[in-house]
């Protein structure tokens, strides 16, 4: 089953920490000292926020979380066939989770992560750069560098 997944940049963590909890009636279930996640099943969302220096506040990217490796090539496949360029990350660090990954920027430049999580991580570890460059070439399947 797939989850909505929302990553939102905040400027008081300990606020937004705050605001979430009381708007969706529970307690994160991983707080760091620059990041905060709620795995919520109403609405089925994970939603993360993090302060992290350089990042403008508001919604920092969208995304679609599966729960295998299989779903997330099936899904990474469907957004090279509509012709979008990706970027694929395997075995990744970041936001506290070791995860396989598939970018995609949409046709008006939102960023769009889809990602199976298979374990967890004691550092941030890299996100995805803001950029208005587009990512790897479609079919490259091998993290930074490759192309």
């Amino acid at each position: 089953m797939k989850r909505m997944h929302v990553h939102i940049a905040v400027d008081d963590l300990d606020k937004s920490i705050g605001f979430y909890s009381t708007l969706f009636g529970s307690e994160p279930s991983v707080v760091k000292p620059d990041y905060a996640k709620w795995m919520l099943e109403d609405p089925r969302v994970n939603l993360a926020i993090s302060q992290r220096g350089g990042r403008n506040g508001g919604v920092d990217h969208l995304g679609v979380q599966v729960d295998t490796d299989g779903e997330l090539r099936e899904l990474a496949a469907r957004l090279k066939a509509a012709g979008e360029s990706t970027r694929d990350q395997e075995a990744t660090t970041c936001c506290y989770a070791r995860s396989n990954k598939s970018w995609v920027n949409d046709p008006s430049g939102i960023r769009w992560e889809t990602f199976f999580t298979f374990g967890e991580a004691t550092s941030y570890g890299e996100d995805e750069p803001a950029s208005e460059e587009p990512y790897f070439k479609s079919g490259c399947g091998v993290a930074k560098g490759c192309c």
